[in-house]
């Protein structure tokens, strides 16, 4: 029995829920930080599990806060497949939008079945390119990827916020000579299908399409198999004859088309226009940030990928109303979502080292070779001869 245990401790099973068990450890921890504020942390939850999901509505509200996360993490997918880091989804996500907005307001009396899809195109692109370019320092410069994604999220927000202070502005900002820095609304005609009456669009939709179809790009295409092989041992994969470079330069090239996608159809299905507050959370929501931290809650897996967003968008979305209901600071849910990363990265981390044990502890099939196994030599041949 006691072998029983211990084996189902070690197996594959216990990883896949590692995970939950780190979310629900951080949140042991901050009830015990409710407590030391006064607050009774079961009201705080249950309105929590309320705001995310007490209505129709609220459900809505959570699909829609995840839909971003989702694209980032599929992302995040796909650049940790082809061995490298992408933390630039921040940036990516807001050049996806810029790009995605021109296209609207350059077309705004343009047909929507054209338009909508041109600008989440460009968003695709946009994303790509910002993507693209760590990919393509790293593979011919061996630059650090971690180093200049960061880098690049700075470049976007810096010039995110010349366009909308410039030659983006809304022109009702500079008739007015309030000078808010946004553009105009692009068309209502533009605007992504919605289930009425909540806020759920049709890119909540898209997103797990996305999913899927990454899915099936990296395990069920050659692309995907080279993307995966050069990710798990770059020599090996130069051997068979891959190329190397190209491969790390498309991962990442990948991974930020989905973040830029994500811009994009946050343009058209929820904000209807750029705009910032100096930084890119004022527009993002963190959305670049928190992506990755679905991604490694659903084990790096696209289609894992698709239940944790939503969970972190529940989390995102009823933490407003933990807030109202036991009146806690605000720096209480910036760390409790804090404490979620912490726990969910160190389980990651966690679960890696026990699949390396199993591998090393695994019997190999070889250690008792039968003679059976032992291919005959000629001049043993010959002697039966």
């Amino acid at each position: 029995m006691k072998q029983r245990l211990i084996e189902f401790w070690n197996s594959p099973v216990i990883d896949a829920l590692l995970p939950v068990l780190a979310t629900l450890a951080a949140l042991l921890v901050g009830a015990l930080m409710l407590l030391a504020l006064g607050a009774n942390p079961l009201v705080a939850y249950g309105a929590l599990l309320d705001g995310a999901f007490g209505s129709l509505n609220s459900i809505a509200d959570t699909l829609v806060r995840a839909t971003p996360l989702l694209f980032v993490g599929v992302g995040i997918c796909i650049a940790f497949r082809g061995g490298v880091t992408n933390i630039g989804g921040e940036g990516q996500l807001v050049v996806g939008a810029l790009c995605a907005t021109m296209v609207g307001l350059t077309f705004p009396d343009g047909p929507a079945l054209v338009v909508v899809p041109l600008a989440l195109l460009a968003g695709f692109l946009g994303g790509a390119v910002w993507g693209g370019i760590p990919g393509l320092l790293k593979a011919h410069f061996n630059v650090n990827e971690i180093l200049s994604t960061v880098m690049m999220n700075q470049i976007a927000v810096q010039g995110m916020n010349f366009l909308l202070i410039g030659p983006l502005i809304d022109p009702v900002q500079l008739e007015r000579a309030s000078r808010i820095p946004q553009t105009a609304r692009i068309s209502a005609a533009f605007d992504l299908p919605r289930l009425a009456p909540t806020r759920l669009h049709l890119g909540t939709f898209l997103a797990i399409v996305m999913a899927v179809l990454v899915y099936i790009l990296l395990w069920r295409t050659t692309l995907g198999y080279r993307i995966r092989a050069v990710g798990l041992n770059r020599e090996a994969a130069r051997y068979a004859g891959i190329n190397v470079p190209r491969h790390i330069a498309l991962s990442l090239a990948l991974s930020g088309a989905m973040a830029g996608l994500a811009g994009a159809v946050q343009i058209f299905g929820v904000n209807f226009r750029m705009f910032t507050d100096g930084s890119a959370t004022g527009f993002t929501g963190s959305a670049g940030f928190h992506g990755i931290v679905a991604a490694l809650f659903g084990q790096l897996h696209p289609l894992g990928t698709i239940p944790a967003s939503f969970f972190f968008g529940g989390l995102l979305v009823g933490a407003n109303r933990l807030q109202r209901a036991v009146q806690v600071p605000a720096a209480l849910i910036v760390t409790l979502n804090g404490l979620v990363v912490v726990f969910v990265v160190g389980t990651e981390l966690w679960r890696q080292q026990r699949a390396r044990r199993r591998v090393v502890e695994r019997p190999s099939e070889h250690d008792e070779p039968s003679l059976t196994a032992i291919p005959p030599t000629a001049a043993s041949l010959e002697g039966k001869a």
